[in-house]
């Protein structure tokens, strides 16, 4: 019987055991979004998980959802990021940097310009800024014209996670955050190619997540989703048609595994786990309401 401490091999990893360490927010980071000696401590301390996946590192200023949140548009955060993946490294381990644009989940305050999202609807309760809690904005909606470049966004990061030792990178696709806010019916109400029936409302997702593999492989891109979550107000219509359309758009493109939360029943786990011919990372949830960032 395989147990939890048998290898694994995902993409080009072999990993000692299939434990993964989740995405944790730490706030740890540097003015300018840098990583820190404390972080590579941090990560180092982890290195015996079969693989870890690093808290959410924003893919560009405007996609930064917390104050004190490290990023990955800039030469001089791949440099500060370097120490932290060679120190993992020189512990045996592997790490995915995750990839995270808070879309409409944040704030003025903490970047400096209005948060962008689906639609010029805000999320439910506050965001953090560096001076406490805020009500969440309302965030200006992208044009049509704007969203391919948001979905790049991701992409860019990844090369420059690569660039700084990442052995790879998760998309944030759960939790309330842009991916999740396209594929919501309530944060979500376009009407052009991005929203509306289940077909558009997942373009954006497979738009970042097939841009990502561009760059990088499919053997270094994972995705983490919340099926049927209600994270910062977020509603969906239609879960199982939602996902399992989603799902058949990444197992087309051969996507390293992906991170379901378990924010759903388990009969529709099942049919996800059956609509998903990959690499499957399961993460327990325990519902803490609006608020939960995840």
């Amino acid at each position: 019987m395989t147990t939890l401490f048998d290898s694994y091999r995902l993409g080009d990893l072999t990993l000692p055991n299939r434990v993964v360490m989740a995405p944790m927010t730490r706030v740890r980071a540097a003015a300018g979004g840098l990583a820190t000696p404390s972080m590579a401590a941090y990560y180092a301390q982890r290195s015996t998980a079969g693989l870890i996946v690093s808290e959410g590192v924003q893919p560009s200023l405007v996609g930064q959802s917390n104050p004190g949140t490290p990023g990955l548009y800039t030469d001089e955060q791949v440099v500060s990021w370097r120490p932290v993946t060679a120190a993992v490294h020189a512990n045996g381990g592997r790490i995915f940097a995750q990839i995270m644009h808070g879309g409409r989940v944040s704030h003025p305050d903490t970047t400096g310009t209005r948060p962008v999202g689906p639609s010029a609807v805000a999320a439910t309760g506050d965001v953090f800024t560096p001076s406490g809690p805020r009500p969440a904005p309302v965030p200006r909606a992208l044009d049509t014209a704007e969203v391919p470049e948001h979905a790049q966004a991701y992409a860019r990061a990844a090369r420059r996670a690569v660039d700084a030792g990442f052995d790879g990178v998760e998309l944030h696709g759960a939790n309330g955050y842009l991916i999740s806010q396209f594929l919501s019916s309530n944060a979500n109400l376009r009407t052009d190619r991005y929203g509306g029936p289940v077909a558009h409302r997942i373009r954006f997702a497979v738009e970042a997540v097939s841009a990502t593999v561009d760059a990088v492989g499919a053997a270094r891109t994972g995705i983490r989703l919340s099926p049927g979550g209600t994270f910062w107000g977020v509603e969906e219509r239609d879960v199982p048609e939602l996902y399992t359309a989603l799902l058949a758009e990444l197992a087309r493109l051969r996507v390293a595994y992906v991170h379901l939360e378990a924010t759903a029943g388990e009969d529709l786990l099942r049919e996800l786990r059956r609509a998903w011919p990959g690499t499957l990372v399961m993460n327990p949830v325990v519902p803490m309401g609006a608020r939960q960032t995840g």
